[in-house]
């Protein structure tokens, strides 16, 4: 949206909500002619101070409904009614940019459906980790923007409940990203703020702003398809750049000659040529090994030690970012078992867990497909945001508490609409909150029941226990202030029944499928380890690392520790320290 896509009408309303300067709906014919004159095909409307009274944006987008019906309008005051002009705006024009895809999509979605005779309703995956319907995801796309990879943090702490183990690092890579997210106390970490299209990769405030929920995560740009390079230094780099899924990597055979993570890991012996997909599609090792060779000689050193260079850099840049990842949120990572799934991740995490100093590495059966198993333990749930801004001494608490039963109301209307009775629902109700004079708040839960007076003490000491978790200390009489009010909206979550022993023994020797050479750091080079097939592994079945173990969406490579398989046929590995 450059400068001259930049409209204004005349209207003011002042931060208290209070009017100013009315809108006048005489002035808008000339700026639809000047929208038709752009060629603009949808508008986000971002008016001062609409988070705290949208008349004035509720009039516009009536207005340009009736003068302009082929434009898709979002309005600010109905996208993130929230505090901080820049960010409301920036969220509610990326908002309006995707919508009309993502209407057509949809759309064409549910007429495919229907034309197979699926008349189940059909629901959205929300990044904060919620499931919507399709009207809400049409209004809202941008509450998707992180939905794939949402789901898979929810399955991580879907397991880690299952298993007694409510903390853990979930750890997900694919063919071009890897994604690490922690999942605390049964709960993976939501931010409700996020950023799109950073130039720089971790630095934060290089990318725009989009104010909606999502669960925690740290992306690094490295997956299967990412492609290794020197840089002017000489210096080996691996990734963000991907050889995507056409042409792919070289071994692919499909035209890719750039050298890429997973040509480093067949010819590390991680990968079953023959294997790839189940048996699928067969990988070319010698094109692999050509494209290692644009690396290996500027090296002055082998394809072997050029391709562990490529899956070590990977490894270690995964698990500096998952460290940080944990730091900056008051954890010790060492403290976290990592749950690793998607195509590449158990090819990668055994040694991105010992980086870690990881106790155990638990991958799940069908690690490559686990992500889709998030969407089935996903609850319905939508979350609102009402910005009101007030020092704690003088907040006035009936308002506050107004606030939260209208946003609770919202909500219980929203699910209804889903088919989720009001009794089956719970409201989840944080503040943000801050020290007078910072810049930025922290999410502190607030307790059930109404908020009154009496609420304020409850309310400072929740402030100093979550700021003293972050930070690990606290600034003794510093008032407070809170800028922002959340309540999360959600139904009844979908139980999984996922125990069993299912096929296969629980008798580790009758799974084993012969041998392959793989490269094993401990031993100096190559080294004969045994290959277990995924689904012969029966509930209470062990065996020793190192081992390869294959299913047909991913394999687990493990260099050393003790392995089982327990009730929930979840591959447990107890790691060397």
């Amino acid at each position: 949206a450059p400068r001259r896509r930049r409209l204004e009408v005349d209207e003011r309303v002042r931060a208290d909500g209070s009017i100013l300067t009315p809108f006048d709906p005489a002035q808008m014919p000339a700026i639809v002619a000047r929208l038709r004159e752009l060629g603009a095909e949808a508008v986000a409307v971002s008016l001062l101070h609409a988070y705290r009274n949208p008349v004035h944006e509720q009039a516009l987008g009536a207005t340009l409904a009736a003068l302009a019906p082929e434009l898709v309008v979002s309005l600010s005051s109905e996208v993130v009614p929230e505090i901080r002009e820049y960010e409301r705006a920036s969220t509610t024009l990326a908002n309006v940019y995707v919508r009309p895809l993502v209407e057509n999509y949809l759309r064409q979605l549910e007429t495919q459906l229907r034309d197979l005779g699926v008349t189940a309703p059909l629901f959205v995956m929300l990044s904060s980790g919620g499931t919507a319907t399709i009207e809400t995801a049409r209004r809202f796309p941008i509450r998707l923007i992180e939905s794939g990879p949402a789901a898979g943090a929810l399955a991580a702490a879907h397991y880690g409940n299952l298993t007694h183990r409510p903390n853990v690092l979930s750890f997900d890579m694919g063919g071009t990203t890897a994604k690490a997210c922690l999942i605390d106390g049964g709960e993976p970490l939501v931010a409700s703020d996020f950023e799109v299209a950073r130039v720089y990769r971790f630095k934060r405030g290089s990318g725009l702003p989009v104010r909606v929920p999502v669960i925690e995560m740290i992306e690094i740009g490295a997956g299967g398809g990412s492609i290794a390079r020197l840089d002017t230094l000489g210096l080996l780099k691996v990734g963000p750049d991907s050889a995507g899924a056409e042409p792919g990597p070289a071994c692919y055979g499909r035209g890719g000659t750039e050298p890429t993570v997973t040509d480093a890991d067949l010819v590390l012996g991680y990968l079953d040529p023959a294997f790839f997909l189940g048996g699928r599609m067969k990988l070319d090792k010698q094109a692999a090994e050509r494209a290692i060779g644009r690396i290996a000689a500027p090296l002055g050193m082998g394809i072997t030690d050029a391709a562990w260079g490529i899956h070590q850099v990977v490894n270690e840049n995964m698990a500096g970012a998952a460290r940080i990842h944990a730091v900056e949120r008051g954890k010790d990572p060492r403290a976290y078992p990592v749950f690793a799934f998607g195509g590449a991740g158990p090819v990668h995490a055994y040694r991105v867990a010992r980086i870690l100093g990881a106790p155990e590495l638990v991958v799940p059966l069908g690690a490559g497909v686990t992500s889709a198993l998030g969407f089935l333990v996903a609850p319905l749930a939508f979350d609102f945001v009402r910005s009101y801004f007030a020092p704690l001494d003088t907040l006035d608490w009936t308002r506050a508490d107004g606030l939260l039963r209208e946003m609770e109301d919202e909500g219980a209307a929203t699910l209804a609409a889903a088919g989720a009775a009001r009794e089956s629902l719970t409201f989840r109700r944080t503040a943000e909150m801050r020290y007078k004079g910072q810049g930025h708040e922290i999410p502190v839960v607030l307790p059930d029941g109404p908020l009154t007076a009496a609420s304020c003490p409850v309310l400072e000491s929740a402030f100093a226990e979550t700021y003293r978790g972050l930070y690990g200390r606290i600034a003794e009489g510093v008032p407070l202030e809170i800028l922002t009010w959340r309540v999360v909206t959600s139904g009844p979550r979908p139980t999984l029944d996922l125990s069993g022993s299912g096929s296969g023994s629980t008798d580790a020797a009758s799974a084993r499928k012969g041998e392959r050479e793989m490269y094993l750091p401990e031993a100096g080079g190559y080294a004969a380890v045994p290959i277990y097939d995924r689904y012969g592994l029966a509930s209470g079945a062990t065996f020793p690392g190192p081992a390869i173990v294959e299913e047909r969406e991913s394999t687990v490579i493990i260099g050393g520790g003790d392995c089982r398989i327990d009730e929930y046929r979840n591959l447990v590995v107890t790691l060397p320290q």
